[in-house]
């Protein structure tokens, strides 16, 4: 399964940055086969109409390529990790263990790490009294994938019924990133000490990153429900962010900066607190996972039912546009993958018999336009 991380080692001679060597822990995410050769003075944007590669999905939360067309789904009300096949088939990975679904938890995001000759799944859940993140052995050959026991990593989340958080990805740097919510309780999010409203950077084993800015877990705070996590083709994180009545938000991450809330609510201003780059009424947002080609950030919604498409690098330009509206309901998740996109959709929230045309993968391909 080493396959899977060849495509790492392709983002990181493009980006400058070392190689991995081999005893290195390599993630596997929508990242490493994104397309970042854009012309100069260009940006990335859907091309041609979606095609389903998958169908018949339960309330699906995150998707992560695995190569060869395949790639791993987790389902929030189920609990389930389901793989799409080469062939196109959709078959159970396994469940993950201790979830409790309930209000906006369940199983959340995912991401997988290549360490030492080992396949790690990790995934972010909601549990019996918080929401935690996990990792589990994935074992067999592609369209045979099985998980192992699961082990958590980082527990004491802060959980609600709503307001969970849930995404999470590794960064170039090899660490995990973690996008959390105030769980209800405004306040968490300006306390460095609390879990909650908060990207947290940590080892692969759970562990506080080294360099993190207040000498624990959290790496920035004053956020409300941090739903996307991505990192553009220099390295730069990003995060989508619900808002409450006003204002969704796509924040550039800074270590130890801070984010507003519940003190402000999208561009504010204000000293000592940092403005979205992009704030959205949450009608035309409810911004959920997000993927970055190049400069271009993409970004799925889910009130809002469109791809938002975001040039980060075009500042005072047409640096958004909106694709698709209303075309496939929900949009819970988007990764990037060679010259496309896939898109999760999530119109079915735990409705039983889920039919084909509810909940969906779909591949839409990406082009180059000229920036304005």
């Amino acid at each position: 399964m080493r396959r899977f991380a060849l495509g790492l080692v392709s983002l990181l001679l493009l980006t400058g940055c070392g190689v991995a060597g081999p005893s290195d822990p390599v993630p596997i995410s929508e990242e490493p086969t994104a397309r970042s050769d854009a012309p100069a003075g260009a940006s990335w944007r859907p091309s041609g109409t979606p095609t389903p590669l998958a169908t018949t999905l339960e309330s699906p939360w995150s998707v992560v390529p695995m190569g060869a067309g395949g790639a791993l789904i987790s389902e929030r009300g189920t609990a389930r990790v389901r793989e799409l096949t080469s062939e196109g088939a959709v078959r159970e990975v396994g469940v993950v263990p201790g979830v409790v679904p309930g209000g906006e938890a369940g199983l959340h995001g995912m991401a997988v790490l290549e360490d030492a000759g080992a396949t790690w799944v990790y995934a972010y859940h909601g549990a019996a009294d918080d929401n935690r993140v996990v990792r589990m052995p994935l074992v067999g050959d592609p369209g045979g994938l099985s998980l192992g026991p699961a082990e958590a990593i980082v527990t004491g989340i802060p959980r609600a019924r709503n307001h969970d958080g849930g995404r999470i990805a590794f960064g170039p740097d090899g660490m995990l990133y973690i996008g959390t919510g105030d769980a209800g309780v405004p306040d968490r999010s300006q306390d460095p000490r609390s879990l909650g409203g908060k990207i947290l950077r940590v080892t692969p084993g759970g562990e506080p990153a080294s360099g993190n800015p207040f000498d624990n877990a959290v790496y920035s705070l004053g956020h409300r429900n941090v739903q996307g996590l991505a990192f553009t083709s220099e390295g730069q994180l990003w995060a989508s962010e619900f808002g409450q009545n006003r204002w969704d938000e796509l924040n550039r991450i800074e270590a130890g900066g801070n984010y507003g809330w519940p003190v402000v609510e999208g561009v504010a201003e204000r000293d000592g607190f940092i403005d979205p780059v992009i704030q959205w009424q949450p009608s035309e947002a409810s911004p959920s996972g997000i993927a970055a080609v190049g400069d271009t950030v993409f970004v799925a919604a889910l009130r809002g039912e469109r791809l938002w498409a975001v040039d980060v690098a075009n500042a005072g330009g047409e640096s958004s546009a909106a694709f698709l509206v209303g075309e496939h309901g929900r949009l819970r998740d988007v990764v990037a993958v060679g010259e496309s996109l896939w898109l999760l959709t999530n119109n079915t929230d735990g409705r039983g018999d889920p039919r084909p045309e509810d909940d969906l993968l779909l591949q839409v391909d990406v082009t180059t336009q000229p920036r304005r």
